[in-house]
């Protein structure tokens, strides 16, 4: 079974748009996140690899995105690159803030905004 969800994914990103494949990995870190955070427990932190691992996805996808918004073949407008490159900096502040002090209303936070911005990924896809 594992198998075959392994290579329906990748058939699936494929034939994504790359607005699709965004907004699906948004989605995958703001689930990792939303798992840690339903399911705090007081050894989640430093140590702790599962609560790393996610935050580190996140850090390194807002880091892609960011590197994707700032390239000269990007054709978004300059208020859109300059949005989301806002956006990307508090994400990657934040991420900071939550490993050094963890909290799972801080990761809700993360949650929230990978949500919204998958969203109006997805709504843009559907014009």
């Amino acid at each position: 079974m594992h198998k075959a969800l392994n290579a329906y994914e990748q058939n699936a990103k494929v034939t994504q748009s790359p607005r699709e494949l965004e907004a699906s990995l948004l989605l995958k870190a703001a689930s990792q996140l939303q798992y840690i955070a339903d399911n705090w427990r007081d050894n989640w932190g430093k140590e702790n690899n599962e609560f790393l691992a996610a935050l580190y996805y996140n850090r390194r996808l807002w880091s892609v995105l960011l590197g994707s918004i700032a390239g000269q073949e990007n054709p978004l407008p300059i208020e859109i690159k300059n949005n989301v490159a806002s956006l990307g900096a508090f994400v990657l502040r934040h991420t900071i803030s939550v490993q050094a002090y963890p909290s799972p209303e801080k990761l809700k936070v993360l949650v929230t905004i990978n949500k919204e911005l998958a969203a109006g990924l997805n709504a843009a896809e559907a014009k």
